[in-house]
Formats: C-alpha cells, sequence, structure tokens
C-alpha cells in the first residue's frame, strides 16, 4: 500500500490556503474599502467630475472615497466660502414668520385613526406654510422630542444653500431641545413642499413633512386647493385625511388643484366631470396650456403637478383622482362623484403647450456631466448586497459635479439599474431637453423631481446660478439611504459638516 509523504500533504494543505486567500482576499479587500468613517465630508467623496470644464482651486479632489478619510470637512478644504455664509439678506425683515415644534408621538388621522409617528406643531402633515412671491420667509424649528435630530428641506425651493436643511452636508441635525432658523426669499411663485433631511426615509414616512405655497404677486381669479398625498402606514390620505377632500366650488369657478406626491413612486391624477389643463409642474407655469380629457398626469415622487378645472355651468360635480379611489371632489350642490378608472393615455409634457424661450442656450453648455444609474452586487459600508451604482461606482465612490457660478450644464440621466428613479436635484430647477434621444417640442419641462423609467435616458440642462453644495439624489428615499445619492459642488464653497459625527446627522 502507498503511504502519502508528508511533503505531498503539506503542499495540498499550501494550495488550499492559496485558494481560498485568492477568493477570500478580494472580499476582505472589498469590505474594508466600503466601510465609512465615523465622520466624513461629502467633499471627500468618491472623485471629482469636472464635465469638461476647468478644475479650479478643488483639483486635488479626493479619489480615494470617503472610507480613505478620517474626518474631512473644512480642515481640509481651508479657503472659499462656507456654505453657512450663503445666507438671505440678514438685514431684512421676514415677511411670513413660523414657528414649527417637532414631536415624537402617537397622535390621529382626521378619520379618527390613531398612527405612531411624528409631527409639526401637533399634526402630521405640518401646517401648510403660505406666502406670496418675492416675500422673505423665517421658518423657527424647534426640535421637542424628536430623537435622532430633524432639520427641514424646502423641496424644490431654490433657497440660498445654508436653508437648505440637509444634515451633515449644510447643518447639523437640530437635537432634542434644539432649534434652528430656515430664512429665505420665495422668489418662485409655485407649489412646493418641506420634509425633514435627517434619517430622511423614516422621518418622512413617519410624518414630518407639510406643504409650502407661494402665490403670484398678481391677484389670482381661481380657487385654490392643496391636495398634499402621503401614506401613513400604507393608509393613503389627502391632506391627512382619508378618502375624499370635498371642496366647494361653484358653478363656472375655475379652481387649481395643487398636487403634492410625497411619496416613494410615480402617482398617477387625472380627472372625471370636466376638462383640466396641468398649469404647472413642480412650481414653473407651464405655456400655452390646453384642456385635457382622458389623460392622466405622472406625477413623479417628490413631484407636484397643478391641475385647473373650470366647473360645469349645470352645478355638476368633478373629481380629481389622486392615485386611487380617494381624491378630491369639487362642488357645490352635490359631492356624489363616483371614482372612475384611470384613462388609457398619460399625458406627455415633453410635447404639452407651447414653445417659450429658456434664457440661456443649452448648446453652449460649459459643463457636460453623465448620471448612469445602475446596479451590482458589492458592499455598501461593510454590508454585502446588491446596490445601485452611479456611473458603475458604488456609494461612497461615486462623482462629486463641479461647477463654477454662471455655467451652463447639461447632464444626461440614463437607468439601467432594473427599477424607476425619482431623480431630484437641490437649489435648481432643470429643463428636459430630450427623452430618449427625443427633442422637447412643447412648453418648457422645467423640472427638480424627475421620474426616469427603467432603461430610459433623459438630458436635461441648468445654469448654475445657486452657489452651495447641493445633493442629487434619487427621491424614492430608501433608494437614497442605499447609496444612490451624488453632490453638485461649486468652485469656492466648502461645508464644515460631517456626515456622522457627534451630531449624528444621517441624511438619507
Amino acid at each position: 500500500m502507498r503511504r502519502n509523504r508528508p511533503g505531498r500533504g503539506r503542499v495540498r494543505t499550501a494550495v488550499a490556503c492559496a485558494a481560498t486567500a485568492a477568493v477570500l482576499g478580494p472580499l476582505i479587500w472589498l469590505w474594508q474599502a466600503s466601510l465609512l468613517p465615523s465622520a466624513y465630508s461629502v467633499m471627500d467623496m468618491g472623485y471629482a467630475d469636472y464635465g469638461g470644464g476647468p478644475q479650479g482651486s478643488h483639483g486635488s479632489h479626493s479619489t480615494g472615497g470617503a472610507a480613505a478619510h478620517s474626518t474631512g470637512g473644512a480642515s481640509a478644504h481651508q479657503g472659499g466660502r462656507d456654505v453657512t455664509e450663503l445666507v438671505a439678506d440678514a438685514d431684512r425683515p421676514a415677511d411670513v414668520t413660523v414657528t414649527v415644534v417637532a414631536r415624537k408621538q402617537r397622535f390621529r388621522l382626521a378619520s379618527g385613526r390613531a398612527f405612531d409617528g411624528y409631527t409639526l406643531n401637533g399634526q402630521s402633515p405640518g401646517p401648510v406654510i403660505k406666502a406670496v412671491q418675492g416675500q422673505l420667509v423665517q421658518v423657527r424649528l424647534v426640535n421637542e422630542s424628536v430623537p435622532g435630530g430633524i432639520t427641514l428641506h424646502w423641496h424644490g425651493v431654490d433657497v440660498p444653500n445654508a436653508a437648505d436643511g440637509v444634515a451633515g452636508v449644510t447643518q447639523d441635525a437640530v437635537g432634542i431641545g434644539k432649534e434652528f432658523t430656515y430664512r429665505f426669499v420665495a422668489d418662485r411663485a409655485g407649489t412646493f413642499w418641506y420634509h425633514s433631511h435627517q434619517m430622511s426615509h423614516e422621518q418622512v414616512r413617519g410624518g414630518l413633512l407639510g406643504a409650502l405655497v407661494v402665490a403670484p404677486g398678481r391677484t389670482e381669479q381661481a380657487k385654490d386647493v392643496v391636495a398634499l398625498v402621503h401614506l401613513y402606514g400604507g393608509v393613503r390620505t389627502v391632506n391627512g385625511r382619508e378618502g375624499d377632500l370635498q371642496v366647494e366650488a361653484a358653478p363656472g369657478a375655475r379652481t387649481r388643484v395643487r398636487v403634492i406626491n410625497t411619496e416613494y413612486g410615480v402617482m398617477p391624477a387625472w380627472v372625471s366631470g370636466a376638462p383640466y389643463r396641468l398649469v404647472a409642474v413642480d412650481g414653473t407655469e407651464v405655456s400655452g396650456p390646453a384642456p385635457v380629457r382622458d389623460q392622466a398626469v405622472a406625477v413623479a415622487a417628490g413631484g407636484r403637478a397643478d391641475l385647473e378645472v373650470t366647473m360645469p355651468a349645470d352645478g355638476s360635480p368633478v373629481r380629481i383622482h389622486l392615485g386611487g379611489p380617494a381624491g378630491v371632489v369639487l362642488g357645490s350642490t352635490s359631492y356624489d362623484a363616483p371614482p372612475v378608472p384611470r384613462p388609457a393615455a398619460t399625458l406627455d409634457p415633453l410635447t404639452y403647450g407651447t414653445r417659450a424661450p429658456l434664457g440661456f442656450d443649452p448648446a453652449e453648455a460649459d459643463r457636460r456631466f453623465d448620471y448612469d444609474v445602475g446596479r451590482r452586487p458589492g458592499f455598501l459600508d461593510g454590508v454585502p448586497g446588491v446596490w445601485w451604482t452611479i456611473n458603475g461606482h458604488l456609494y461612497p465612490d461615486v462623482p462629486m459635479f463641479h461647477v463654477s457660478e454662471g455655467d451652463v450644464v447639461r447632464m444626461r440621466i440614463s437607468n439601467n439599474s432594473g427599477e424607476a428613479h425619482p431623480m431630484h436635484l437641490h437649489g435648481h430647477h432643470a429643463v428636459v431637453l430630450t427623452r430618449d434621444g427625443v427633442a422637447a417640442t412643447g412648453s418648457p419641462w422645467w423640472v427638480d423631481s424627475l421620474e426616469v423609467g427603467i432603461g430610459q435616458t433623459y438630458e436635461i440642462a441648468f445654469v448654475a446660478d445657486n452657489p452651495g453644495v447641493w445633493m442629487d439624489h434619487c427621491h424614492n428615499l430608501p433608494h437614497a439611504s442605499e447609496g444612490l445619492t451624488a453632490h453638485l459642488m461649486y468652485e469656492g464653497v466648502t461645508t464644515r459638516f460631517t456626515v456622522g459625527g457627534p451630531a449624528g446627522n444621517k441624511p438619507e
């Protein structure tokens, strides 16, 4: 009988160890490389993308990701303006002054259903904040009992960067017993909303949100109705109310219904009982909106759509359907307007309305960026999974899009991830140029929340006219917390704040 030689056994053991190391070694390295430090600056994340423009003073931007840095922050980026300096006129008195007190508590919806979540001034949604175009709005946020801190982000409002309300980027989260004051000029009339940007995927769902309406300086003849749609524990509500919101509207009267989609997916809205016009998208008026029948409007997550209805002369009611059986019913003598199925056709903003000047030439872009959303296996902060990617990179090794003030910027957003993504750029409105290579021919389609469907590609453009460090992320907020987040960074602007750290900043 042949016996194994001792040397041969040692060789087999060495080969097995080498094979194990060859498999586990790269995995251990990837795991280690994905770990995030306890505090890091978003300015140290990923790699710099200059979009073909000049590199400027931030040309030494890291390419190693946040995990390569222990603290980051202002100490690593001396010079320039800190985001805290980008504020509204400090000497100007406020025209609208509001205090909101945030609490974690059990509360009741208008229907009487109890819900464990968060409130602002004892209610959710929080109070509707109203202003007139050009007024300076001042909101004092007090955290009475929300654990982990809170902020307020003014979704769709191009505020000064210091008022953007993003924990770890423009401020620290406001802890229990503390407060923070936001100041901004409401220089764009339209429908907007506000919500927490600290642990947003959990706090927004829990009720830390509300509507913001900026009326034009001129007198409006139409009746005005806010319709904020939110799910509380899976229960669909309009302005916190289960079932229909009934609003009196006289025969022949014009009514503007301001639809706000606070949820994570696209929401169809349609009208039965009368034609309607889509008069505004994401706070921007539509040029030449024509009457529409038998078509739904797709409202992106985080997006808004203003629908104007002229009530029938015979006094019959009109129903605005908001993603399901519940909606807004306009009427006078009767509110008997039963739900009807969603129309097969969907209004296309790419061709709706009439053309109008943009105010800049996208063909003369100073920067051109790609934002390609994908998905692949890997580690995110040490956790294995199948994660979102941006331009093939996993968070935090994602692009920091660099611009200079005054730049004309074009961005190509493509979605090859297998799921739809509502993309939201803070601090700016962008105009849609093309979808899947087809050019826009209708009214300029200005957005701050753009639904990018599976396999779709959009080209958008904007002017870099609001200095700061701005998030550019998916507004399906769990997706953002899973790494679908990048930033737009202006030349000469820095931030002293860090994600994590003593304040426990967790923007998503």
